[in-house]
């Protein structure tokens, strides 16, 4: 029995010394962050940024037509040419036009010949007059036929230069200088007239760009707006409005957009375009204080012990060079460090 309780009270006090070394041991210590740097986050007031769809293109665009109906029988330029004002860049043929001005030249000349008979007799009829042979009735039935045929013949004329001024309407001339963009009506075809031959680029190069009518009023000339090239080698950074045009499209307000050093060889391409349409409240953070990791940002906080730990965030780009926006994961108040400091 006596052996028994001293086993026991063996036992009992090697069971109290591995308590006593347990509760004894050290803890690790937390990693404390220094107060230098530390960034207290609260509100702040950002653009609010929308971003549009728009295009690169020219102020205006020049159509060259064909003024008269007939076959297309050359053409002088081809997409990508450069042309200027007045430049021909296609003739169009219409072999009945030759035909009539040839009828109007035989108008001409039979009105001539009458014209030069009446002259004569009226000519005649004034000596004969003077000599009293002619009654006054007389000649002035002369003059009378003889200024019918000088309107006959002048009518004839003017017939005649309007057919052959029809003639030469068939050279279609560049409307304006610039580029051509489209030339794909082929040799040898039927257009009528109104048809369009070439589209030419026309004025300086802009960035026109459409959003809803319902944003319309917060975009007005002078504003300056971001310009994302997606692919488009040489577009500025940023671009100013420089036209709001007073119609609504579709539910859409067009704008053009300037900016110096726009490209030219490509017109048509597609450009985003991030204009502010008004303000908002938003946690914005230097870059210095996210970091990445297999795809997801995090950020160090500061606890209310001085302790520092990492919290995953959500963030967006901000308007501002090297910072970014934080949408989730913090709150006005928190506390960080940058990321080098609290490594």
């Amino acid at each position: 029995m006596a052996r028994r309780l001293s086993l026991a009270g063996a036992l009992g006090v090697a069971l109290l010394l591995t308590a006593c070394g347990e509760s004894s041991a050290p803890e690790p210590a937390a990693v404390r962050a220094p107060a230098a740097g530390r960034l207290t986050l609260a509100y702040s007031t950002v653009a609010d940024v929308k971003p549009v769809s728009a295009t690169l293109t020219t102020r205006d665009m020049g159509e060259a037509r064909s003024r008269i109906t007939g076959i297309l029988v050359s053409l002088l330029v081809k997409e990508g040419d450069v042309v200027r004002q007045g430049q021909v860049i296609a003739t169009v043929k219409d072999d009945r036009l030759a035909m009539v001005t040839a009828s109007y030249d035989a108008q001409v000349a039979a009105a001539a010949a009458d014209a030069g008979r009446a002259q004569a007799d009226l000519s005649r009829t004034r000596t004969l007059f003077s000599k009293g042979i002619y009654a006054q009735a007389r000649l002035d039935q002369v003059e009378a036929a003889a200024k019918a045929a000088n309107a006959t013949l002048a009518a004839a004329r003017a017939q005649r230069a309007a057919s052959a001024e029809l003639g030469a309407q068939g050279v279609v001339l560049a409307p304006a200088s610039g580029r051509v963009l489209v030339a794909d009506v082929p040799l040898g075809s039927v257009v009528t007239a109104g048809q369009s031959i070439a589209r030419i680029t026309a004025g300086p190069t802009v960035v026109r760009l459409e959003m809803p009518e319902a944003q319309a009023g917060s975009i007005k000339v002078g504003d300056e707006v971001q310009l994302i090239a997606d692919g488009l080698s040489g577009l500025p950074a940023t671009g100013r409005v420089a036209q709001v045009y007073p119609s609504v499209t579709a539910g859409q307000v067009v704008a053009d957009v300037t900016a110096p050093g726009l490209p030219e060889n490509l017109v048509g391409q597609r450009v985003r375009v991030n204009v502010k349409i008004g303000q908002r409240q938003a946690i914005v953070i230097p870059r210095r204080y996210l970091s990445t990791r297999y795809g997801i940002d995090y950020v160090r906080l500061v606890g209310t012990d001085g302790a520092v730990s990492e919290t995953p965030v959500q963030t967006t780009a901000a308007p501002g060079l090297g910072e970014v926006e934080v949408l989730s994961g913090v709150r006005p108040g928190d506390v960080l460090v940058p990321v080098e400091t609290a490594r």
